[in-house]
């Protein structure tokens, strides 16, 4: 496999700056290089340059440590990103204008050289920016309509069927059930979800082009509307409700759980842009089921994250962060699928005259949020961030974790009719669960199963992100979607 091309800040700029020469012929002088924050799965870039005497500025999107990995139907890479998003520029989406593909003799790596835009992109800024108070209202329907521009967009004109994999509903539900196995780790609500989503596949779908990520924080805007539509890094063929589907999904809602299009919108304006633009009715239960997978996709999408920590070239501290937000949509799954009474663990606590291990965490991640950030910016002021909420997870785990494991293990023994006196240990129960939901035998009504799986679940939000907007719903009294 190919190494991650670790630069130096030299090296990017002298590397950048001769394929800014070659590319523009009024180039001058390349001023700055700037990674920018986010990017867990690739890396964007504020390229600061001159052009006739004049500042300009460009965006880079390079792949995560520059490397990419095999280019497959599955996986097209970079250069079919930018073809993508030629194409949809063409179709009337708003795109950036691609000005160039790196090549691998440029030794920058994997990536194209776009046109910098200004807007929003950050989902938790567009959800509550003042700026975008008057747009906000109309973004839900906005959506809708460029969504129904994307899904039009002839495959095989445009060429792009020779560059996409096709992926019926549950081929995708497969691959990414089997994608979870491969990880190792029982997660019995991911397993709850896959069966679940086995039952209710949607039927009778036309296959389209299927942008894959549209979401809050993958669309820019500003106060006029959609500037751009970014990263169509894992675009596809098949059904194009997935779209719909995905930006109703939780995750991207940031705190606004009330508003289901991206916490700015309702289902309404967003199903109504769409049929102005496509002509065609939508399914609502299409639309749900791909919701529903959205957050079971995203559920293995973290845990992958932590692989990735584990074994891939770009060792962040954001990777094993996302890693834990993989309970974030399992309780999603659970406020979807299984909605009922929790009963929350309490902390251990005890005195002692020693700092203990939570004041010497708060008095770390206090240092992180108070001096870290206050000083920094950019990306190292979010990996601050990042870090310090990472502590407040081990804080809270520290507390909570004996309760919860020994209520998990009794819930479990219930299940299984298992006695205490047995030799079995909570990870043996936890397997024995998964392999019952893999090979069917353990049927999703039971009223056992769904109990603990929501008692569990709910638990480990506590635990991860007691300010998830999730965990709220499932402690709320009526416990409605």
């Amino acid at each position: 496999m190919e190494l991650a091309m670790e630069l130096s800040a030299q090296e990017m700029h002298a590397r950048l700056q001769r394929v800014l020469t070659n590319v523009f012929p009024d180039f001058e002088t390349l001023e700055r290089v700037e990674r920018l924050s986010g990017g867990a799965s690739q890396e964007t870039y504020r390229i600061e340059l001159t052009r006739r005497g004049k500042p300009a500025i460009l965006a880079m999107r390079r792949a995560s440590g520059g490397v990419e990995g095999e280019v497959t139907a599955a996986h097209p890479g970079l250069a079919v990103e930018a073809l993508l998003m030629q194409t949809a520029a063409k179709a009337g989406v708003p795109e950036p204008e691609v000005h160039y593909v790196l090549r691998p003799e440029d030794g920058v790596g994997a990536g194209f050289i776009m046109q910098w835009l200004e807007g929003f992109t950050l989902g938790a800024q567009i959800v509550k920016a003042p700026e975008l108070a008057e747009i906000r209202p109309q973004l839900a329907r906005r959506c809708g309509e460029v969504l129904a521009q994307i899904h039009g967009i002839d495959l095989v004109a445009s060429g792009l069927d020779q560059h996409l994999q096709h992926q019926s509903a549950e081929e995708y539900v497969r691959q990414t059930w089997q994608r979870y196995q491969d990880f190792k780790t029982p997660q019995p609500m991911i397993d709850y979800t896959a069966r679940w989503l086995l039952d209710h596949l949607p039927e009778n779908t036309t296959p389209a082009l299927v942008h894959n990520d549209f979401r809050n924080g993958n669309v820019m805007v500003d106060p006029n509307g959609i500037v751009a539509v970014l990263d169509w890094e894992v675009a596809y063929m098949g059904d194009p409700m997935r779209d719909l589907g995905w930006i109703l999904t939780h995750s991207w809602r940031f705190g606004r759980d009330h508003l289901p299009v991206g916490g700015f919108g309702e289902i309404a304006d967003l199903l109504s842009g769409y049929e102005s633009v496509s002509g065609k009715p939508v399914d609502p239960e299409a639309v749900k089921f791909w919701q529903i997978f959205g957050s079971f996709w995203w559920a293995v999408g973290c845990l992958g994250m932590a692989e990735h920590y584990r074994n891939g070239p770009d060792k962040t501290v954001e990777r094993p962060a996302v890693g834990r937000r993989s309970s974030e949509c399992q309780v999603d799954c659970v406020n979807l699928l299984i909605p009922g009474s929790v009963v929350l663990e309490q902390p251990e606590t005890a005195a002692a005259a020693m700092p203990g291990v939570d004041e010497l965490l708060t008095s770390v991640s206090d240092f992180l949020r108070d001096e870290v950030m206050t000083n920094t910016q950019g990306r190292l002021q979010f990996l601050a961030r990042v870090a310090a909420n990472s502590l407040d997870i081990v804080q809270r785990e520290h507390a909570l974790s004996a309760p919860c494991l020994l209520s998990e293990e009794r819930r479990l023994r219930d299940l299984f009719n298992v006695p205490d006196d047995s030799s079995l240990a909570l990870d043996d129960l936890r397997w024995r669960l998964v392999h019952e939901l893999r090979d069917g035998s353990m049927p999703l009504d039971s009223e056992l199963l769904q109990t603990h799986l929501r008692a569990t679940v709910v638990n480990q939000i506590a635990i991860d992100q007691p300010r998830y907007a999730g965990f709220k719903t499932a402690m709320s009294e009526a416990n409605t979607i």
